[in-house]
């Protein structure tokens, strides 16, 4: 399995703009697709975006849909989740995800991924 490492988590206020990164190691990190979930305190961890692995195509929750956008570098065996325009609502631990090996599946749902991240807290204060 890959091991990631999320970064780039804080607090905010509403309105502002983070990026979040989650560097992949231990395999080849093209050969998986990978994504961002979030998991509020009381709530279950929920989907957020996800992308193939050559970037080629992305798709994102409706709660953040034209507000956070997913990338990643192959080179650097990274992703990114750049998230503008934060609302309180966003505040959540934000976890880098990735599937199964040479998968082609979108991460849409917890069930789909392999392998997580330790998670990052972003809070975003009203």
């Amino acid at each position: 399995q890959v091991q990631l490492v999320e970064s780039g988590g804080g607090l905010v206020q509403a309105g502002d703009s983070l990026r979040l990164s989650c560097a992949a190691s231990g395999r080849t990190f093209i050969n998986y697709v990978s994504g961002w979930f979030r998991q509020a305190p009381g709530k279950e961890r929920e989907f957020v975006a996800t992308i193939t692995w050559i970037g080629t195509s992305t798709f994102y929750a409706d709660t953040v849909k034209g507000r956070f956008t997913i990338s990643r570098d192959n080179t650097n065996n990274t992703i990114y989740l750049q998230m503008n325009s934060l609302k309180p609502e966003d505040t959540a631990v934000y976890y880098c995800a990735a599937g199964r090996p040479f998968s082609s599946v979108l991460l849409t749902t917890t069930a789909l991924v392999a392998s997580w991240g330790q998670g990052t807290q972003v809070t975003v204060s009203s």
